[in-house]
């Protein structure tokens, strides 16, 4: 073992419910608790098992659509797609939104989620 190679443990994985995600014939969807107006922008900012919805952290305030395009733009980010390819199909003006996320399985979402 190189003893000059230092490593830091990253943040804990996220092990959500097998049962989060549901499959759409062009990708999947998830639900997402909203925190709008937050310091920083985080996703997955943890999980809530009862909601089963990833929590998420917008700068954006919940005015005019402002926190919605915050909320694809990063979700779009953290799975490598465009923002085309992700949608809010419910909860446009609530905490806790639907979200479509087109060019990508299941699979790639667990596994990107939680590491494994």
């Amino acid at each position: 073992m190189n003893d000059k190679i230092k490593t830091k443990p990253g943040p804990p994985r996220l092990v959500p419910d097998e049962d989060i995600f549901q499959e759409t014939p062009d990708g999947i969807i998830i639900m997402v608790e909203v925190s709008a107006g937050s310091k920083k922008e985080i996703f997955p900012d943890g999980y809530n098992p009862w909601r089963k919805a990833f929590g998420i952290a917008v700068k954006a305030p919940p005015v005019e659509g402002k926190a919605n395009k915050a909320i694809i733009k990063l979700i779009s980010g953290y799975f490598s797609v465009p923002s085309s390819s992700v949608t809010i199909i419910s909860g446009q003006t609530s905490s806790l939104k639907k979200v479509r996320i087109c060019g990508v399985t299941r699979h790639q979402v667990i596994e990107l989620i939680t590491g494994v």
